[in-house]
């Protein structure tokens, strides 16, 4: 049983709406601002707990921390995560160009920093490999590798201390920044990195982390490439030294391989049974270890091992600043992929499970985990993907499954540390690869992409073509641009259409789509589906002069129609006789003059505005140009649906000197229904004819 609306009003313009409903802005502005004013500068005990919960939020949920339900979750959680980031910061520390015992360092100090400074509750933070990858094409070009170094020698300690320093003074750099924009509040940025860029970048990316892993799983030494088109000279440079290949080193790789991808691969697919992963990257690395040791591989085979591993606390020391004019560029690109990479997979969790978080908050964790763990010879941390889903798989509830993380990695570094001294490093290279299986899955959303948009398809395949063809940082940036440059393109052509009314209702919708409704006798409704600004008001008057017909030579025309026909009728009286005999000749002229200001016009043009979001300067000033131009051929212009900057913008631009305030309408049935009275009753000097 279909329900029918009866509504009964007086026709609302815009001024007699605003006084019968509006408030006053000038006074309210005021009040508003004076209360924010107040708000902030108010200094009391309470304000200061609430802004301590606010910057600190370990403050607001450990309170309310439910020991009983939580705490056995995140146990769990946290070890189950700790003893994956083990042999995940050592491999990612190869990606970054540095020595494995700063990859367990940057798995410990930004995980407990996050714990006391983020909103997300399911977020482990830690060493990233595309963060990584960035940072070790940094430090490269910086502090290239020698084709030969002593690993005993001094030389190799200051080789070693040098690119640490690089990659802690990239972390600095990247704490500062995201701390400036925390400052700023400027955590929207994040959003100019659309999920289309961040997941074709992150596939992409893992392209280049497979292709530089390949020389170590294969035992070549080879220089690492950088800048553009580095994933196919890496690729050129492998297989031409394909011959030199280290066949232990190859078979290790192919063990490990064979290991670690079918056991991830029932990890993933009996997830919900298992109550945590099997942990096949630590028990690989403990069983390589052995097996090197036992076997001698070093010195037998010629393998590259680990090497020492230093126990206990690193001491602080001082990032190298004189880097940052030649690592700034590099940096930013690194602190938004590290960022926006953060921030999704904190909003993904935090939907899910019905909390929310704050993108300028996190700002501040990741700019003070960064900031200073980088005193802690730690590389550029952020969120990653593969620990953050085991956390969430694994039962973990808050923040506090970081504190049995950082617990397993600190027992690492104070105690077992030294004894991965001959870990092989194509066993890091392999976990390298295989932690990169859910990057690579993400082809499988290229369907429902191009099925959604095609436009998010091309900024897909546009991005991940410019990162793997150009390089990591080249690539994201042509990828932002295009992306923002498909926006532009989105507002510059948006449509315009011709509305109709659905019979013995106010709904009017577009009649290319609705073929049922129909045109309102005399009146051409348009409606226009973006902003009118400098960059389209060339299409959007071109599309009006299309759909109104009103050429500048049909309005030339008609207007020195309309201005002969009221000359002659100026000259005559109602019945012109001249000596006796009525002039039939002057009766023909003036009916071809009315025929000519009559023709397929309509008495009045209104524009639904409800899709205008903005308008500027110059879209304003066309506006102004077509109703001068439509009042010289005698055409009223009408406006409905304007939100209220636009019809801010549309005053202070002094479009009221050329049209009614009274003809802007709260809804388009509004104008039609005055229109219609209008009609019934038209002005004793008029010349138009109603149609």
């Amino acid at each position: 049983m279909s329900a029918s609306v009866a509504v009964y009003r007086s026709i609302y313009t815009e001024d007699r709406f605003k006084q019968a409903y509006g408030s006053d802005d000038n006074a309210s502005g005021s009040l508003r601002l004076r209360e924010k004013l107040a708000g902030r500068c108010r200094c009391s005990k309470r304000a200061c707990l609430h802004l301590l919960r606010e910057r600190v939020p370990i403050f607001s949920w450990l309170p309310r921390y439910k020991l009983k339900k939580w705490i056995l979750g995140d146990t769990i959680a946290g070890l189950t995560v700790g003893i994956l980031h083990i042999p995940q910061g050592m491999a990612f520390a190869l990606l970054t160009s540095v020595a494995p015992i700063f990859g367990l360092y940057t798995s410990f100090f930004p995980v407990v920093l996050y714990m006391f400074f983020g909103t997300g509750r399911h977020v482990s933070t830690g060493t990233f490999a595309v963060v990584s990858l960035m940072t070790g094409s940094v430090v490269e070009q910086l502090v290239p590798s020698p084709l030969e170094i002593n690993s005993s020698s001094s030389e190799a300690s200051d080789f070693e201390a040098q690119r640490i320093g690089v990659a802690s003074a990239i972390a600095l750099l990247s704490g500062i920044i995201m701390l400036c924009m925390f400052a700023l509040q400027l955590g929207f940025l994040s959003t100019y990195l659309s999920e289309p860029i961040v997941k074709a970048f992150t596939s992409a990316a893992a392209f280049h982390v497979t292709i530089s892993q390949l020389q170590s799983m294969l035992g070549l030494r080879l220089p690492r490439h950088t800048g553009t088109f580095s994933l196919f000279k890496t690729l050129a440079s492998v297989m031409e030294n394909l011959p030199h290949t280290n066949m232990a080193e190859l078979l290790i790789s192919l063990v490990c391989l064979a290991i670690l991808v079918p056991v991830k691969e029932l990890n993933m697919r009996f997830r919900k049974r298992l109550r945590t992963p099997i942990p096949v990257e630590i028990l690989t690395v403990i069983i390589a270890t052995g097996v090197a040791y036992a076997c001698s591989l070093d010195s037998t085979y010629n393998i590259e091992i680990v090497g020492h591993i230093p126990a206990g606390f690193p001491r602080p020391q001082l990032p190298a600043f004189h880097m940052f004019p030649a690592i700034a560029g590099d940096t930013i690109a690194i602190t938004f992929v590290g960022y926006a990479v953060s921030v999704s997979l904190a909003m993904i969790y935090a939907d899910k499970h019905g909390y929310s978080i704050h993108p300028n908050q996190e700002l501040l964790a990741h700019g003070i985990s960064n900031t200073v763990s980088s005193f802690f010879t730690c590389f550029p941390s952020s969120a990653t993907l593969a620990t953050t889903n085991i956390l969430e798989s694994a039962g973990g509830y808050t923040q506090l499954s970081g504190l049995f993380t950082s617990l397993v990695v600190l027992i690492v570094l104070l105690l077992i540390g030294p004894l991965f001294y001959f870990l092989p490093k194509a066993v890091l290279a392999c976990i390298n690869v295989t932690s990169l299986r859910q990057m690579f899955l993400q082809f499988q959303d290229l369907p429902d992409l191009w099925r959604i948009s095609k436009i998010d398809f091309m900024v897909w395949l546009v991005t991940w073509l410019s990162v793997v063809i150009l390089n990591v940082d080249l690539g994201l940036a042509i990828g932002v641009v295009f992306s923002m440059m498909t926006v532009i393109c989105r507002t510059q052509r948006a449509g315009c259409s011709v509305l109709g009314r659905a019979s013995n209702t106010e709904i009017y919708r577009p009649l290319e789509n609705h073929n049922k409704c129909y045109e309102v006798p005399g009146v051409k409704i348009l409606t226009y589906n973006g902003p009118i600004y400098y960059g389209n008001r060339s299409f959007f008057r071109e599309e009006m002069i299309r759909l109104l017909g009103l050429t500048p030579e049909k309005i030339r025309r008609r207007e020195k129609a309309i201005k002969a026909l009221e000359k002659r009728e100026r000259e005559t009286t109602v019945s012109t006789v001249e000596r006796g005999i009525t002039n039939t000749s002057f009766s023909s002229e003036n009916e071809f003059f009315k025929s000519e200001t009559s023709e397929s016009y309509d008495q009045a043009v209104l524009i639904d505005c409800s899709s205008v979001i903005f308008v500027d300067v110059a879209g304003a000033r066309l506006l102004t140009q077509m109703c001068t131009e439509c009042q010289k051929v005698g055409v009223h212009v009408y406006l409905a649906n304007c939100n209220e900057s636009v019809l801010k913008i549309l005053t202070s631009s002094g479009l009221m000197k050329y049209m009614n305030p009274q003809h802007i309408f709260v809804t388009v049935h509004d104008a039609v229904v005055y229109i219609q009275q209008q009609k019934e009753k038209p002005s004793a000097n008029t010349t138009t004819v109603w149609v």
